[in-house]
């Protein structure tokens, strides 16, 4: 793996260091996939604006639909981020085009923001067949532009039911498929995200299930036989080598969202932990390596418990256990490494934890949403309840601005929300000095607004939290 400066980029959303991205002017433009859950109409990439100065602010400026149907549009991501000036291999660098997977489909799909940023326009579609061809996997998630090339990690081998997942290498530049990022993957055989350190050549994976294990909602069996993912896998960056395997604890099922620290010299970052089987607890993990060149290890840093509740008020998969889950199903991690926000889908909360301490972090701040019992109103509208519950997190460069969509994944909603899913996206602003979180009245679109589509991520014109990579400090 090559690391050297670049001298000259044309880009300004791609900074040199964190302080550099803090200081950056503000998003102007918001960028949410939404899926249609009954497969008959394509899935959608809507453009939303997000400046307060503006007549349209939060509302959808744009709808750019799938050329096929079925996808389940999902995580997604800018082809290049700010890490990218540190790659040898990325000769001309711009943050320029979003990276669509379809979770289901398998298809890969590329937007281009140019020329027009409020009105993307797709530009090719890569088909299943050469993914498994060529890497050999299927049901691609998460991507990041990484030194060799975007790094796609996938949860399904190239059958489409199984495993092992990994993680694929695509051009940067034609985002063809090149080959499987792995030439020795150890113990590894359930994927779900990928991360890294970049200067210590050191990346990190998490753990879900297969695609069988998942797409048709969560198998309480192999839930309670503690079969869906448990651990994180270290790895040797450039040459895709497995390093080592650490096991949270096998009650500590579906270990998902990763978000390492932005010091480029740091070599600790998060990890969620959807549920505990034996209280229904959820929890947040922090990795920090023993020393200069020592091993990794895990501690547990936040637990969040259940909530009790009448079984009655309780889907079908929770009536047995009298209580609703938190369902930690996504988190991230302020630009500067100071603040962490977790999304409790379960009980409808979205918490705010000042991590200046990644040991001790201090929750600051909450705001509740929806939820499966509680149903908490936007206060723009407090008289109608709300669907759904704080999924996806999205933090702006300068930390003040967080956005929340409600949707989950297709089966998995229908299992814990099974009246349905309005979709909606939330703003809500952060004090960054001292703490404290309060909703945005006027940026609340819903309903009909996304066009019978329920929305999962979010991405932000000229980067955010969960998806830049810097290398200088």
């Amino acid at each position: 793996m090559a690391i050297a400066g670049h001298s000259h980029h044309s880009d300004p959303t791609l900074y040199r260091t964190p302080a550099d991205a803090i200081a950056a002017p503000p998003e102007k433009l918001a960028y949410v996939v939404g899926f249609d859950r009954t497969g008959q109409r394509p899935d959608t990439l809507f453009t939303l604006d997000t400046d307060p100065a503006s007549a349209s602010y939060g509302r959808v400026l744009s709808c750019a639909e799938m050329p096929g149907l079925g996808d389940e549009l999902h995580h997604f991501g800018w082809n290049a981020c700010s890490s990218a000036l540190a790659h040898t291999g990325h000769h001309h660098p711009e943050r320029r085009y979003l990276l669509l997977p379809g979770l289901r489909s398998s298809r890969l799909h590329v937007f281009d923001t140019h020329p027009d940023p409020a009105r993307p326009h797709l530009l090719k579609t890569v088909e299943p067949g050469e993914l498994a061809a060529k890497a050999g996997y299927s049901r691609p998630h998460t991507l990041h532009c990484g030194p060799d090339g975007v790094l796609m990690s996938c949860l399904g081998a190239a059958d489409g039911a199984d495993g092992p997942g990994g993680v694929a290498l695509l051009d940067h530049s034609t985002f063809e498929v090149q080959r499987a990022w792995e030439t020795d993957r150890g113990p590894q055989y359930l994927a779900y995200d990928l991360w890294w350190h970049l200067h210590h050549n050191i990346a990190v994976t998490s753990e879900w299930g297969t695609p069988s294990m998942i797409e048709d909602g969560i198998v309480p069996e192999l839930l309670m036989n503690r079969a869906y993912g448990h651990a994180l896998h270290f790895w040797d960056l450039a040459s895709g080598t497995h390093r080592q395997r650490v096991d949270l604890g096998d009650e500590h099922q579906m270990v998902l969202e990763l978000r390492p620290a932005h010091d480029p010299q740091a070599t600790w970052g998060f990890a969620g932990v959807v549920v505990n089987v034996t209280d229904l607890s959820a929890s947040v993990w922090l990795w920090h390596r023993e020393g200069e060149r020592g091993e990794f290890t895990v501690r547990k840093v936040i637990t969040i418990p259940a909530e009790p509740a009448e079984a009655s008020d309780l889907p079908p998969v929770l009536r047995p256990f009298g209580a609703v889950p938190p369902l930690v199903t996504d988190i991230s991690l302020s630009v500067d490494d100071r603040w962490l926000y977790v999304s409790a889908w379960g009980t409808g909360e979205l918490f705010q934890y000042d991590v200046s301490d990644p040991f001790r972090p201090r929750c600051t701040a909450s705001v509740r949403l929806g939820g499966i019992v509680g149903r908490a109103a936007h206060p723009s509208a407090p008289g109608v309840p709300v669907t759904g519950g704080p999924q996806m997190v999205e933090l702006s460069r300068d930390g003040r601005r967080v956005y929340l969509t409600n949707s989950l994944y297709g089966a998995w909603d229908d299992q814990f929300y099974p009246d349905g899913i309005q979709p909606w996206m939330v703003k809500l602003d952060a004090d960054t000095d001292h703490g404290g979180l309060s909703v945005d009245r006027r940026f609340f679109p819903h309903g009909e607004e996304f066009r019978g589509r329920r929305v999962h991520q979010t991405r932000l014109q000229g980067g955010d939290a969960s998806s830049d990579s810097y290398c200088f400090r």
